[in-house]
């Protein structure tokens, strides 16, 4: 396997139209990296110029050492799944697998060793002789990684295998491909809308934005110290809150101030809320740092009016409306509540993280990286 470095890559396309900008990843040997943000911004193109599907307009790209810029895809030593399988359909299970290693010259003894294992890893071989009309979307997306896998490249690319597929099947995918890279220790790079699937599969997640790299970091990092708003409320299920609070002083003590509740910032905060005196900050909190509480005292909770509730089994989400701000709050599955009554939450106050209005950046002291 191998590494992939890029350095300030960047993709423009014909009107001057900036598709990435100043791309700077490391992605070390047998790493699974996870490319993440909403449509358009920037993700799949950068894949594609891994891949060497698109040219590069700016910067380097190295793969093993070796910069490849200028050198054809098929001389990269990548494999690529696409997001429409992209299998022949006049073509058998078989001959779709083994149809890179024919044109490359392989021996038949070779090709089959090599498709009977893929088949075998990824339990389709009873499927080798149909042809992809006869199979499911599960199953045309297995053959098309088989596919990638007899090749033994140095460099998979999956470019959002499983939007295609349904809920369940995608949950089921995501851990077989997980799986996947753990059994062949390989270095992948994967392309996805769905920051579920950048958490639950990633070593380490890039975050795009408009063509720009946000944040790069392991699941848990970007979760716990996202470095902006958009990281926040991006990465996270459900989103992560957001409430405008006044920053006011009394008594010594630092408090977040809004319509309906008036909270003391821990000592985590104080400090960094002290230079906002007087002005609005953004509070971010995690649904699951608010804590339903109906006994909560005036002064030291949320109110709010429940406006949507959605029981799932093992936890409930409460929507809410404090008047100012609407919300969500994840509870225990068997929360007694009801449309239009009142809430009361506590926040814990150590989560929080409060964000400046104007350039949307973190504030808090532990934002964008680890204490």
């Amino acid at each position: 396997m191998a590494n992939v470095e890029l350095k300030s890559i960047t993709k423009v396309y014909d009107g001057n139209v900036l598709a990435v900008k100043d791309a700077n990843i490391t992605i070390q040997d047998k790493e699974f990296v996870v490319l993440v943000g909403p449509s358009g911004c920037g993700k799949t193109t950068t894949l594609r110029m891994i891949a060497g599907l698109e040219d590069i307009s700016g910067g380097e790209l190295y793969i093993d050492g070796k910069m490849v810029n200028d050198i054809p895809p098929k001389d990269r030593d990548i494999a690529m799944v696409f997001q429409n399988y992209a299998l022949y359909p006049h073509m058998t299970v078989y001959d779709n697998m083994a149809f890179g290693l024919k044109i490359r010259k392989f021996r038949k003894e070779e090709i089959k060793a090599r498709v009977d294992e893929a088949a075998k890893i990824l339990d389709i071989g009873q499927l080798l002789d149909r042809k992809p009309k006869a199979l499911s979307g599960g199953q045309r997306q297995r053959v098309a990684v088989g596919r990638a896998i007899v090749r033994k490249p140095k460099v998979f690319l999956f470019d959002e295998p499983l939007s295609n597929l349904d809920a369940k099947l995608r949950v089921q995918m995501r851990a077989e491909i997980s799986s996947l890279h753990n059994r062949l220790q390989a270095t992948m790079v994967y392309v996805t809308h769905d920051q579920v699937e950048a958490m639950t599969m990633g070593d380490k997640i890039v975050v795009m934005k408009d063509g720009l790299i946000q944040q790069i970091g392991d699941p848990l990092t970007l979760y716990n110290y996202p470095i902006n708003r958009f990281v926040a409320g991006f990465i996270g299920s459900p989103a992560m809150n957001f409430m405008t609070v006044k920053i006011e002083e009394e008594g010594g003590k630092i408090y977040a101030v809004e319509a309906n509740y008036r909270l003391m910032l821990s000592n985590k905060q104080d400090e960094i809320a002290r230079d906002y005196i007087g002005k609005e900050l953004i509070l971010g909190i995690r649904p699951e740092d608010l804590n339903y509480d109906a006994n909560a005292k005036d002064g030291e909770c949320v109110k709010a009016t429940v406006e949507v509730i959605e029981p799932l089994g093992a936890e409930t989400h409460l929507f809410v409306n404090t008047g100012a701000h609407q919300f969500v709050a994840r509870c225990a599955p068997d929360i007694e509540t009801e449309y239009g009554a009142e809430a009361r939450f506590v926040m814990r106050m150590n989560k929080i993280i409060l964000f400046d209005p104007e350039t949307e950046q973190a504030l808090s002291v532990e934002a964008g990286v680890k204490e």
